[in-house]
């Protein structure tokens, strides 16, 4: 990548507070306060892959603490699960130019995902190893959080997957307890932030994030995310406002029109009630 076509920090920082203030900055902190995912003392640990997502969300978590009157402290963390050279070193220099304090520690987690895989697509075993990887680094740290960089795209197309693959309803929640690391609590400060805003400001930042950078597998055109990615955007021909309306739908279910819900590990049924 050239140099000179990289935005000054100063500049990546005031497009951010100013230019996509509307799109972004506004609803990060409206997802926090709605949802209430910092508190005064938070000492947060902020995992950065190296794609757009995460790189956007360090940059509004040290915006915020910049302006905020909640005192809180960050940690940006890094694992490299076994990149390739260029992929690794491409996440250093983007956050040495955005201007994050990144510690990087090392990982086996391609490599072990592959073997327990037994041929199959190791992107779920992989998923849940550099998980439980964050949260232990962030436990290390002295973290009580660790901010994941999911958007609203995620959450609504989580929701289709369930529905359509899995037979279920449940989406990404805003915040949750960790089961395996005490203490600790995972956040999603971009949940009302739209993937698109994302991708336009970190093309204006003159930076190329990693995707993927998987050496396992590379992503191929079935993934079933990417179809339901394609489906939302096909509806969005006929009403504009699908996206929203899947959100919406999670937070005004009607437990007198359901067939049946839930509870932990206890399923009940509309007969109960009958």
């Amino acid at each position: 990548m050239e140099e000179k076509d990289i935005k000054e920090i100063k500049d990546i920082e005031r497009s951010l507070i100013k230019t996509y203030r509307r799109d972004i900055f506004k609803k990060f902190v409206k997802a926090i306060n709605e949802y209430e995912l910092i508190e005064p003392n938070d000492k947060i640990a902020v995992a950065i892959s190296g794609g757009k997502d995460s790189l956007t969300l360090a940059k509004l978590m040290q915006e915020l603490k910049r302006h905020n009157k909640i005192p809180f402290e960050l940690e940006f963390i890094a694992m490299d699960p076994g990149y390739l050279p260029e992929n690794r070193n491409r996440l250093v220099f983007n956050c040495e130019k955005l201007g994050i304090p990144v510690k990087v520690h090392e990982s086996d987690v391609f490599e072990v995902a592959e073997k327990m895989s037994q041929g199959k697509s190791p992107c779920y075993m992989c998923a849940r190893m550099r998980r439980g990887n964050l949260y232990a680094r962030a436990k290390e740290l002295g973290c009580n959080k660790l901010a994941l960089g999911h958007h609203f795209d995620d959450v609504i197309e989580t929701v289709m997957l369930n529905i359509i693959y899995a037979g279920d309803f449940k989406t990404m929640m805003p915040k949750l307890k960790s089961q395996n690391f005490e203490g600790l609590e995972l956040i999603r400060p971009m949940y009302l932030v739209h993937e698109e805003a994302i991708i336009r400001f970190m093309n204006s930042t003159g930076l190329r994030a990693l995707d993927c950078a998987c050496t396992v597998t590379e992503k191929k055109s079935g993934n079933k995310r990417f179809f339901v990615k394609d489906l939302i955007k096909k509806l969005k021909e006929d009403n504009e406002n699908v996206d929203i309306n899947i959100l919406r739908a999670t937070e005004n279910v009607n437990f007198d029109q359901i067939l049946g819900y839930k509870k932990g590990k206890d399923k009940h049924s509309f007969l109960e009630f009958y």
